[in-house]
């Protein structure tokens, strides 16, 4: 008997994200993935080199425990419960990221062109890893958060910042792939 796996439905994870972000609120605490850089920097040391890393870090400990949840999650997730590495994405879309040099559109979960141990040794792929990790860090920086933090987070507390940084990451996002991305491959 093969066993079929399926995605958590909206109905059931929509929920579960909203009871957590209500406990996170009523305990004044807020989420975010990208603050948990700021923890572990500071753990390390950072502190002594920048005053950005001056804080009680101590106080984060429990986000820590966010990181290990992804990390253990995103794991499981990937080995255990992914019977296939695909994603299924529209015919058309697979037709034009081949059409760009991705021959793994629609057979990979994430396009090996990009995210294969190659990418180490080509300076193309290591220049776009290079300069797009600076542009996320700086962006997530800038903006006071990631997408997690402004999109989850900082919406559930109806803070319009976070409305503005959502707008921002989306209208960058569609840039990047409808302007740049054509132009980069």
């Amino acid at each position: 008997m093969e066993i079929i796996y399926q995605p958590w439905p909206w109905y059931v994870s929509g929920p579960l994200i909203a009871v957590v972000m209500f406990i996170l609120i009523m305990s004044g605490k807020r989420f975010g993935m990208s603050s948990n850089l700021r923890t572990l920097c500071t753990i390390c040391g950072a502190g002594k080199h920048a005053d950005f890393f001056q804080f009680d870090w101590k106080s984060q400990r429990w986000n820590l425990v966010v990181v290990a949840g992804t990390i253990i999650g995103g794991f499981i997730g990937a080995n255990l419960l992914s019977p296939e590495s695909s994603v299924t994405i529209a015919k058309d879309t697979v037709i034009e990221l081949q059409n760009l040099g991705f021959d793994s559109a629609g057979s990979a979960y994430m396009p090996t062109e990009l995210f294969d141990n190659f990418v180490f040794t080509d300076l193309k792929s290591m220049a776009l890893l290079i300069i797009g990790g600076f542009l996320v860090g700086f962006g997530a920086r800038y903006a006071g958060g990631c997408t997690s933090g402004h999109a989850i987070s900082g919406l559930s507390n109806l803070q319009v910042p976070s409305l503005i940084a959502v707008f921002g990451f989306f209208l960058g996002g569609l840039f990047m792939v409808h302007v740049l991305f054509p132009l980069i491959f």
